[in-house]
């Protein structure tokens, strides 16, 4: 049996919860480690990094890295779920405002800001989820916490009457609600607004023309050419720097030893003390390492070796 490892880059269907999409992989990997990297809702179609086998092990640092969304806004009226498949509970009498503001109110959101998680989200309150209260008519309060909104970028502007839809592209840390971010951008230009729609375009290094469907992923291994799809596990940590472990220590290194820093050459100096680094042997990724506080090893953090 194939041990399949690395990094399937999958695009999700809507539909599908992500717990749903890691259970279809197993059936189509034959095998139980697959995790991914960042939940998606089910109405949500897009990028859905499945790591399998070691690759689980890079979950923590893939998931913590920025996502990539095409959304789209429509000012003049609220839902009680933030997107369009709610139940509306506002609507303006009419949208007069303009591109300016608009662009404007977007730069303002640009940054570190405060959001609310929805009720209907997956965040849990004293032991439940939100969405469940939701449904059973309860309204709690939830605490706000802060994100990070990279950028946003306006791609469209037009009147569809009643309303204005907005189209734009937005990078943003995890746990960023898009329709949260709407909601508080139309409430910012004095009106109602909701997420309209949303496609997930990037997550960490993976990028929408990258990935592929189960319909295709499935042809692919009837051909015997879903391996081609994975992305390797050094790949997927290429935002981490690399170093290159010179031939004498690459056998401590298998071991799992501490090397010297002298072993190692580095594509550029340490920018931290807690910095990771990618090392090397023989064009083959060893594992993980920090380096230690007075700068003279290399600690292992992860072997994949």
């Amino acid at each position: 049996m194939t041990e399949w490892e690395g990094v399937f880059p999958l695009w999700k269907d809507a539909g599908m919860t992500s717990h749903d999409c890691v259970s279809k992989a197993r059936r189509l990997f034959r095998m139980k480690r697959i995790g991914h990297t960042g939940t998606l809702d089910p109405d949500v179609s897009g990028v859905l990094p499945l790591c399998l086998g070691r690759a689980t092990r890079i979950v923590e640092y893939l998931q913590e890295l920025p996502k990539t969304y095409e959304a789209e806004m429509t000012i003049g009226y609220a839902t009680d779920t933030e997107d369009a498949s709610g139940e509306t509970i506002e609507r303006a009498s009419e949208v007069t405002v303009g591109e300016a503001d608009i662009r404007a109110a977007a730069e303002r959101f640009v940054g570190d800001i405060e959001q609310t998680p929805p009720m209907y989200s997956a965040v849990k309150v004293d032991g439940k989820r939100l969405y469940e209260l939701a449904r059973a008519g309860v309204t709690v309060e939830r605490k706000s916490r802060t994100v990070t909104i990279h950028s946003i970028d306006i791609t469209d502007i037009r009147r569809q009457e009643p309303y204005v839809v907005v189209r734009m592209t937005v990078v943003c840390s995890k746990g960023t609600y898009i329709r949260t971010l709407c909601t508080d951008m139309g409430r910012s230009l004095g009106y109602p607004a909701v997420m309209s729609a949303l496609v997930r375009t990037g997550s960490g290094p993976i990028r929408r023309e990258q990935c592929v469907t189960f319909a295709e992923a499935e042809r692919l291994a009837a051909e015997g050419r879903l391996a081609d799809k994975l992305v390797g596990i050094g790949e997927a940590l290429d935002f981490v720097p690399r170093g290159d472990v010179s031939p004498a220590a690459v056998a401590p290194a298998l071991q799992g030893r501490k090397l010297y820093a002298k072993a190692v050459r580095l594509e550029a100096p340490p920018r931290s003390p807690e910095e990771l680094f990618r090392l090397y042997g023989e064009d083959r990724l060893i594992g993980l390492y920090r380096m230690d506080e007075a700068g003279e090893t290399f600690v292992p953090v992860k072997l994949f070796t």
